[in-house]
């Protein structure tokens, strides 16, 4: 289990970071050469993990893919006007085998940058890919019987989910990856979680992939579940992940399994041993904006909420800029990271970046900060840096109506933060678009016989307030649309 219970993680796109380093340094840049001041940065504001996205080998056969298939070319010039060959690289998802990219320098490099993210207390996560493989993978000719086979009917009847492969044992029709609900991912080929020797071989990748980062965060991990699994090919399986998650943390106690997982199975992977798991039904209600299915979200167990990964934006999301209005995305902001659970975020997240970069590019459009989001979220990161919203005590506070008939209690979402050291912090957001008022039920029992000044981290409010009234009422707030308060309470 991860130690921490409100610990943050910074998603890095590997390449398109790299591709940019490159222009500056007028050459080719691997994992050697990021500065060691990017990640002291990262250590300085207060990160505890790196992700990098896409480190791993891929192949000709996905990058051919990914350059000839229209409808792709169609989004990627829309991304990039400028469009080249060379910017289409192949998706990182497309593995052609678990070691390092060539171009990225290599399993020394990485091998450098993960001792020099442990020096400054950052631990490295990388990706696991269960449900596919690129179509140039060794397996191919290897072992055949580790991907789904197709018939000739099936060719003809579904070509968007099945293909004809040449492999040294012959021709073969084999299952493009996919997830019951779309067409097939035509740059990989879908592994048979039916088959018990295909599952002790991605049980060996992920040991050899454990030696090289301190946590996976796993693609798709619910579509090799038993039940998913035989949903979408009609293959009965065996559970894969308890028994992978237990070998991996046999041989590296506290290595961590972070589950991209929708479709309400994020309780099954946690019993299965993830550590975190993505919580995209937080992020749909408050895209959504209706505040009480936000609330509500958060009153289930803090076994479940602890291991939730909250975030705005991710590769896969579009960017959080584009998607809320700019005070809808401060509201969410508040909410998403000072809940409890693994706080999550995205490069280009704090600059505003409106565009989302494919997992097929290597580069991104150059794109203007937006100062008002950049200085939010560096005035939130101080918030979240502090011990007290780091390891102390969450807890969902109920809001209470300011008078008779004043419905807009209903439209605040009210958090508290107690720490090891009894700090006092609490934090409540009007996600509406119109003012509202409450009184909030303050959580502490020690407020009695004693006046509390109460300071807004994230803003200029400043009140002094009178211990008995706060624990007998509450306290008063009236805070205009999409408004918010981050206080820290203390003692007068």
């Amino acid at each position: 289990m991860a130690d921490m219970q409100a610990a943050s993680l910074y998603q890095i796109n590997t390449r398109v970071w790299l591709t940019e380093l490159s222009r500056s340094l007028d050459k080719r840049a691997t994992l050697d050469d990021i500065p060691d001041a990017d990640l002291d940065h990262f250590a300085e504001l207060g990160f505890d993990w790196v992700w990098l996205l896409s480190v791993w080998q891929t192949g000709p056969a996905a990058r051919a893919i990914s350059r000839s298939n229209p409808q792709w070319g169609r989004e990627f010039a829309e991304m990039l006007p400028d469009l080249k060959d060379e910017d289409i690289a192949g998706s990182g998802f497309a593995i052609q085998g678990y070691t390092v990219h060539r171009d990225l320098g290599g399993a020394s490099a990485l091998t450098a940058l993960r001792q020099r993210l442990r020096k400054r207390g950052l631990k490295l996560m990388l990706d696991f890919i269960p449900n596919h493989m690129a179509p140039d993978h060794p397996w191919i000719d290897e072992h055949p019987e580790y991907f789904v086979w197709g018939s000739e009917e099936d060719l003809a009847r579904e070509p968007h989910n099945y293909c004809r492969v040449q492999t040294k044992n012959g021709s073969l029709i084999l299952a493009y990856g996919r997830d019951p609900y779309f067409d097939g991912w035509p740059d990989t080929l879908q592994l048979n979680y039916g088959n018990p020797a295909l599952q002790r071989a991605m049980i060996g990748e992920l040991e050899r992939i454990v030696g090289q980062c301190d946590g996976v965060r796993c693609d798709m991990a619910m579509l090799v579940l038993p039940e998913v699994f035989e949903r979408t090919w009609g293959i009965p399986s065996q559970p894969f992940w308890p028994t992978a998650t237990q070998r991996a943390q046999e041989l590296v106690p506290g290595f961590c399994f972070m589950a991209e997982v929708y479709w309400d199975m994020e309780w099954n992977l946690q019993q299965q041993g993830f550590d975190y798991t993505y919580d995209k039904r937080l992020y749909d209600r408050l895209r959504d904006g209706h505040v009480r299915p936000v609330r509500e979200h958060f009153q289930a167990g803090l076994d479940f909420q602890n291991k939730s990964a909250r975030f705005l934006e991710n590769h896969d999301e579009p960017r959080a800029a584009a998607t809320f209005l700019l005070e809808v995305h401060e509201a969410a902001a508040v909410i998403t990271f000072l809940s409890s659970g693994l706080r999550f975020f995205h490069q280009g997240q704090f600059e505003g970046r409106t565009k989302r970069i494919s997992p097929h590019l290597v580069r991104a459009p150059e794109e203007p900060v937006n100062q008002r989001l950049a200085q939010f979220y560096d005035r939130l990161l101080a918030v979240l840096r502090q011990p007290a919203v780091r390891d102390g005590c969450w807890q969902l506070l109920e809001c209470r109506p300011a008078w008779d008939g004043n419905w807009t209690a209903d439209c605040f979402v009210a958090f508290s933060w107690t720490g090891k050291d009894g700090e006092k912090w609490l934090v409540a957001v009007n996600y509406s678009d119109h003012p509202s008022q409450c009184y909030v039920a303050i959580p502490w029992d020690t407020l009695e016989g004693q006046m509390w000044q109460l300071r807004d981290r994230m803003g200029m409010a400043h009140f002094e307030r009178n211990g008995d009234e706060l624990s007998a009422q509450g306290l008063y707030l009236d805070i205009p649309a999409w408004g918010y308060h981050i206080f820290d309470v203390n003692m007068v």
